[in-house]
């Protein structure tokens, strides 16, 4: 195993040095219980040195925010109970969300792996997926989907490191990486429901979890409905939608925010009842309605950008140019203002519409680029966007000249970020 990563400090070097050789040591001596990126429930074995599984929570909490990768984290993890405890119970792990790039997973690259089972503990057959950690692209990751997923069912989104698919009447929530399996009650649908959004309000392991899904009966019917299931209750309750779809969720400043097909914004509430309330919005340039064909939101910061792109048709710079707008509720109507620069930001999207966007900080701590968008792809793992006037400069002229910048509702399961249900574990 070959790692690299930041010495902070001569200390945490070594620190971090003895759990990568624990982690080896495992894996020389117990292969079939190691799956890569998949997380493990095995125990590694400590190395005998005396003192290292009692080091003290507190200066094992101080080492978590140094390391630099999903990589590192695991791990680090990986190495006793007591490491993976102090993790579990650090009170910000989920700011990795933020300084750390979230992973692609690729689930049409699949990767050799003899010593991984090929079937889960349910008997469903799964199929080995690679991952790339923008982090540490010389580490070989992967994780293992229900092949079923593939072949039987449709991509509703994913959330908290959880993958929403559904198919007919039934809706699946699989762990991306431990593989864990939730099935909520059958949706009240027929058997051709189809699927334009599911996201998770919290962790699945949160008492006040709700998944949300926005379905119809089928692909050609005007008639849309919000559902919404309290994770472990018995039933879903459903809104009926007019005139529209709710193809995104984000959680912003506490409150839920939908965005719906014609690109209208709602704060979403889930009690007494389950209801959205429009927020008036004026678009940029005194426009009457969204200029944009696909837009999409993302939280960054303490900003609600939207974003999307237009086509420049120029022969010698970026064929597109991707521009944000920050929405400001200081006023009645609320305005959309655009964003000139993200500065220490960078974001993520895949293409296919109900994957979820994320934004990073400070993506120079990993090497990665400010003021740009890292767009995930089928054939090529990524495109780098620069953002507004920096198109230009950071556009390659060797990316695939067939790339199709319009995200859509795809039938095949495409490339998606993610960050693992770890990252959430006590939220």
């Amino acid at each position: 195993m070959c790692l690299f990563f930041n010495s902070h400090s001569v200390h945490t070097s070594n620190l971090f040095i003895f759990s990568l050789r624990c982690r080896e040591s495992e894996i020389m001596q117990s292969p079939s219980k190691i799956s890569g990126a998949s997380a493990s429930t095995t125990t590694p074995a400590v190395c005998g040195l005396p003192g290292w599984v009692d080091l003290p929570e507190g200066l094992l909490q101080s080492i978590i925010p140094l390391l630099g990768s999903f990589l590192e984290l695991l791990a680090f993890t990986g190495t006793c109970r007591s490491w993976r405890s102090a993790f579990s119970s650090h009170p910000s792990k989920s700011t990795f969300c933020t300084l750390l790039p979230p992973l692609l997973v690729r689930p049409h690259i699949s990767v050799h792996a003899p010593h991984l089972p090929s079937r889960s503990d349910d008997g469903h057959e799964l199929r080995t997926c690679q991952v790339l950690d923008l982090a540490n692209l010389k580490s070989t990751l992967r994780c293992q989907i229900p092949e079923e997923t593939f072949e039987e069912l449709c991509f509703a989104g994913s959330s908290y490191g959880q993958l929403i698919c559904g198919g007919g009447k039934n809706c699946l929530v699989v762990d991306v990486f431990t593989g864990a399996k939730v099935l909520p009650p059958q949706l009240p649908f027929d058997d051709d429901t189809y699927f334009y959004s599911g996201m998770l309000t919290a962790p699945l392991t949160s008492h006040n979890s709700h998944l949300l899904v926005c379905a119809a009966s089928n692909q050609r019917s005007i008639q849309s409905s919000l559902l919404d299931w309290p994770v472990g209750s018995d039933s879903w309750s459903e809104l009926r939608l007019d005139d529209s779809r709710i193809e995104q969720i984000v959680e912003f400043n506490g409150q839920f925010i939908a965005l719906d097909g014609s690109y209208r914004l709602y704060t979403l509430s889930l009690a007494p009842e389950l209801g959205l309330q429009e927020i008036a919005t004026v678009w940029w340039n005194g426009m009457n309605e969204c200029p944009y064909l696909r837009p999409w939101i993302v939280v960054c910061g303490d900003m609600l950008l939207m974003v999307d792109h237009y086509i420049t048709l120029s022969y010698d710079g970026a064929p597109v140019n991707y521009k944000a707008y920050r929405l400001d509720l200081s006023t009645v109507p609320a305005v959309w203002v655009e964003v000139k620069k993200l500065e220490n930001y960078s974001l993520f999207i895949g293409s296919d519409v109900r994957s979820p966007a994320f934004s990073c900080t400070s993506p120079g701590r990993w090497g990665g680029r400010s003021n740009c968008l890292y767009y995930g792809y089928y054939y090529q793992p990524w495109i780098l966007h620069g953002l507004g006037d920096e198109a230009d400069a950071v556009w390659d002229p060797d990316n695939d000249p067939d790339l199709v910048f319009k995200r859509n509702w795809y039938i095949r399961l495409q490339p998606f970020w993610v960050y693992p249900s770890m990252f959430y574990i006590g939220q």
